[in-house]
């Protein structure tokens, strides 16, 4: 096995980070502050190559491989959360689940204008009543000759007021007690189509969240990703590829808890003796280092697997679960470290712990991902074979 990474991608880490720090950090207390999202960030993402990380040159991006994509959502989560949910959205669940499940016609048609940027993807599956039990969706869409008719609405989308196409699981009306489920891409200028944003988050305040609807909104059978009754598959297969951006994600929230304890517990000083040569302040950042280091292995063998084109379904719900709940551990202790400094948005220790709590609850929630785990274990659970698999990288 060999561990190091290549100089591609100490490149791309690099270059992310040094995004992150320009681009994100200077003004992020602010829009946090005024929960206020920035739409240019993601034209500058775009002009920076972001967007079209691990999509194929014949496509229009990068070529570069899936381990690139999470290392950038490490360093950009560095920065902020909402930076690399931007990732998590358009680049994971939006299009590599197209890369996936995309007829070439569809990947021609749709994958170049993602990858430079001119088209935003997100995605469309969390409804009011219907989250982890997300089998049991109401948003319909009706066949109508050559089109759907949909109707319903998504919550908690990210990127709802930004995105030009969302990729939209709905159930499928039909003669069967039971509904089969089909993927849409929905372009935002479609009649039938509306927004609205969220407010009043607890974190990722200078992102952009909102609900999405369909009013009897023509959809044309074109449109459709995969077969009738593919749409569950789809969307579990975009969760693999979410999951995988917020796991590596959360190891970058752990970073920013480690980059602002080290400085910190160097400078305070109590009876002339700096904080950092207190046992129980040494044991809480030794916690960070193996949340840190033990993360990275976990997301950096799932890109592995992607880049092998190796089914991952478990292998990536146990880095989401396990990371996020370090990430969430660091930014608790981190806070705890900082006293009570760390309860005010003077040092950033406060956002990351508000940010950290959300990315146990999207992409399935810690619980979910509990019971993942053991039915694995007991063998309750295991994955078919798909007809559609993200392409190996090459």
């Amino acid at each position: 096995m060999d561990f190091r990474l290549t100089p591609e991608h100490e490149l791309i880490r690099e270059s992310a980070y040094k995004f992150g720090q320009v681009e994100v950090v200077p003004d992020v207390t602010a829009r946090d502050r005024e929960a206020k999202s920035d739409r240019t960030m993601l034209d500058k993402m775009a002009a920076a190559g972001l967007l079209g990380i691990s999509i194929p040159e014949a496509y229009g991006g990068s070529g570069t491989d899936y381990i690139s994509l999470g290392l950038a959502c490490e360093e950009l989560e560095r920065a902020d959360t909402s930076a690399r949910v931007v990732l998590s959205v358009h680049s994971g669940l939006h299009t590599l689940t197209l890369l996936q499940w995309g007829s070439e016609e569809q990947k021609k048609r749709w994958l170049p204008g993602l990858a430079s940027g001119d088209k935003v993807g997100a995605f469309g599956l969390t409804e009011p009543n219907a989250g982890s039990d997300a089998i049991n969706i109401s948003t319909r869409a009706k066949r109508d000759g050559d089109s759907y008719v949909l109707n319903g609405e998504k919550t908690w989308i990210s990127l709802a007021d930004y995105a030009d196409q969302f990729l939209v699981i709905a159930k499928l009306e039909n003669a069967d007690p039971k509904p089969t489920h089909a993927a849409f891409i929905v372009e935002r200028n479609t009649p039938g189509f509306h927004s609205r944003p969220l407010h009043g988050k607890l974190g990722v305040r200078s992102g952009n969240t909102g609900q999405i609807f369909f009013e009897d909104l023509v959809v044309p059978a074109e449109n459709r990703i995969g077969d009738e009754g593919d749409g569950f598959k789809v969307a579990m297969s975009a969760l693999d590829h979410g999951r995988y951006t917020v796991a590596s994600g959360a190891v970058g929230i752990i970073t920013a808890c480690l980059d602002a304890c080290d400085k910190y517990a160097r400078e305070r000083k109590v009876a002339g003796e700096e904080i950092g040569r207190k046992q129980l302040v040494q044991q809480m950042i030794a916690q960070m280092v193996a949340g840190r280091d033990i993360g990275r292995l976990l997301y950096y063998q799932v890109g592995w697997m992607k880049n092998m084109g190796s089914r991952h379904t478990r292998e990536v719900s146990m880095a989401k679960w396990v990371n996020c709940k370090n990430a969430f551990d660091a930014a608790n202790s981190a806070v705890e470290i900082h006293g009570a400094y760390g309860y005010c948005d003077e040092f950033p220790v406060e956002r990351y712990f508000r940010n950290s709590r959300g990315a146990m609850i999207y992409e399935g929630t810690h619980e979910i991902h509990t019971l993942i785990q053991a039915e694995y274990e007991l063998g309750y659970r295991s994955d078919r074979p798909l007809k559609c698999t993200l392409p190996p990288w090459e």
